[in-house]
C-alpha cells in the first residue's frame, strides 16, 4: 500500500506545479510570431513595373473574383514549395514569384499562343 500511495502527487505538489508556472506572453513559435504569420497570409498580390505595363498594353483586367483566384493559386503553389510559377486564371496566364507575392509578367489567351514557358517550377490551375 505504501508504493502505491508514493506514485501520486499530493494537492499541494499539484497546485505548485500548475498554479506557479510562469505564463508565456510571447506569441512566438519558432521565432515567427502570430502577427507576422498573419502578414503573410494575407499580403495583397503585388504587379512588378513589366508585370503592370503588360496588363495596360494588353488591356487586361482582373475582377475581383479573378484577382481573388490569382491569390488563392499563389496559395497553393506556396504551399507545395514553388518558388516561380505558372498561374493559369480563366484565359489569362500569370508568371508569379511566389515567396514574395509578386507577379512578373502577365499574359492573355493571344499571348500565350506558343505555350511556352521558361523559368518556372511549377504551375496552378484555377
Amino acid at each position: 500500500m505504501k508504493n502505491i500511495i508514493n506514485n501520486y502527487s499530493s494537492i499541494e505538489q499539484l497546485t505548485n506545479q500548475y498554479l506557479n508556472k510562469q505564463k508565456s506572453t510571447d506569441t512566438k513559435t519558432n521565432g515567427i510570431s502570430f502577427e507576422d504569420i498573419l502578414k503573410q497570409q494575407t499580403q495583397p498580390v503585388k504587379f512588378s513595373k513589366h508585370a503592370a505595363m503588360r496588363l495596360t498594353q494588353r488591356n487586361i483586367n482582373l475582377s475581383d473574383d479573378q484577382s481573388m483566384r490569382l491569390q488563392k493559386g499563389i496559395a497553393a503553389a506556396n504551399s507545395k514549395g514553388v518558388n516561380d510559377s505558372l498561374v493559369l486564371v480563366d484565359d489569362m496566364a500569370f508568371i508569379v514569384n511566389v515567396p514574395s507575392k509578386t507577379v512578373v509578367t502577365a499574359m492573355d489567351q493571344a499571348e500565350t499562343n506558343s505555350n511556352v514557358f521558361t523559368n518556372i517550377d511549377g504551375a496552378v490551375i484555377m
